[in-house]
């Protein structure tokens, strides 16, 4: 039988806070030794300046890791690791990290997003259209929070809509400590075989989706396996934090009517409610583990060489040096700074088409179901502690 792991300290939370001995640690000593998911001894930094300045330095805290570098993983050649990690952004450092970054960066503009404004509303009132015709009480993670953000990526990337269940499976398991190392090595080999079947497609014929672009702009200058690896990527980052942050987001607001009724009523208030939701909910445990490159100092505490770091994103964006009265949920403050999307040279790429998700889709859900509300007990809503990204399950609701 598989041992389950135990929840270790940067990934433990009180429905929507993290932990007060995350806060606790953060306080104390802001640096210190922990085990992490898999258990391996790392260092994790809780404070927010510390955290910012880790993420700004990927010469001293390096994305890339050697093949076998996490416990329980399978051995694999040289050549092998190379092809799995190929284009997978958030696993290089510059300036490799930048050559295939640049090739993204113009589909991921706030002038392109906007492009994208009418369809994903019209994708948000199908979904809404859904809701209401099946009728209360509803599971807002499966009939609203994962769909909607996932067809969005899926257009973008050219992904056939009908094969969302089997990569909302995969992504899934591939985030979820619970499931052990060499499972989860099989389900990244599993999507990167399906996504090279979608680049092979575009290379034959370039549609106008992402890949084709991709093909057609920078087909010479981009491995299949890049592809594939960005493809991954982007598909996975693309449904999973924006969905969490839909029905997380709608606790906190269920929890707090008046700053509800902003987000539902008043544009000018959107724009920072979505910013302190980013904050407040931190729905990314931690950024990716990063291995130093050289001895460093942080918060006072010497890190040698060759070691791996967890930077937590909830303990630093719940830090008071960072922010008044962190733990307080307020959608008036807007949160400028945090670092929900991370800092520096990884920070998200995805994050105007996040943002612009959760600007149409709050206030519509808002406004369609007005007496909406939550149709069990807090304590009975299954969340997903032991994963990357922070959510529930499900989530039942009423109106």
């Amino acid at each position: 039988m598989t041992q389950v792991p135990e929840v270790p300290l940067y990934m433990r939370r009180v429905v929507l806070d993290p932990s007060p001995a995350l806060g606790a640690a953060r306080e104390s000593v802001g640096v210190q030794k922990i085990d992490t998911a898999l258990g391996m001894p790392a260092y994790l930094v809780t404070r927010y300046d510390d955290v910012k300045a880790a993420l700004a330095a990927p010469e001293r805290f390096s994305n890339r890791k050697p093949p076998g570098w996490f416990a329980g993983a399978p051995a694999v050649a040289d050549d092998e690791h190379a092809q799995s990690t190929a284009g997978n952004l958030l696993g290089i450092d510059p300036p490799e990290h930048l050559r295939l970054r640049r090739m993204l960066t113009s589909e991921f503009t706030v002038r392109r997003m906007r492009r994208l404004e009418p369809r994903i509303a019209e994708i948000v009132d199908q979904h809404l259209d859904a809701m209401e015709q099946a009728g209360a009480p509803a599971d807002l993670v499966s009939s609203f929070a994962l769909p909607i953000p996932s067809l969005v990526i899926c257009e973008l990337l050219g992904v056939p809509y009908e094969d969302r269940a089997d990569f909302q499976r995969r992504s899934s398991r591939l985030l979820n400590f619970r499931i052990p190392p060499a499972e989860r090595f099989a389900e990244n080999h599993a999507s990167r075989e399906y996504m090279m079947t979608l680049v092979q497609r575009a290379r034959r014929e370039p549609g106008e989706d992402m890949l084709g672009m991709l093909v057609r702009e920078h087909g010479t200058e981009v491995s299949d396996y890049e592809l594939v690896g960005i493809g991954v990527l982007l598909l996975l980052a693309g449904h999973e934090t924006t969905s969490n942050m839909l029905s997380l987001g709608t606790i906190a607001l269920l929890q707090h009517p008046g700053q509800l009724a902003a987000v539902r009523d008043d544009p000018d208030a959107l724009g920072p409610a979505i910013e302190e939701l980013l904050r407040y909910l931190s729905v990314v445990q931690h950024a990716i583990a990063r291995i130093t490159t050289c001895e460093v100092e942080v918060g006072g505490v010497v890190i040698p060489a060759g070691h791996l770091v967890i930077l937590s994103l909830p303990a630093g964006n719940h830090d008071p040096r960072f922010i008044h009265a962190p733990d307080t949920f307020d959608v008036s403050r807007g949160a400028p700074g945090h670092l929900a999307f991370g800092h520096g040279v990884h920070h998200c790429l995805g994050a105007p088409l996040a943002r612009m998700e959760m600007r149409i889709a709050f206030p519509a859900l808002l406004r369609r179901f007005p007496h909406l509300a939550l149709d069990e007990d807090l304590s009975e809503v299954p969340f997903r502690e032991l994963n990357l990204v922070y959510g529930a399950e499900s989530l039942k609701v009423r109106w």
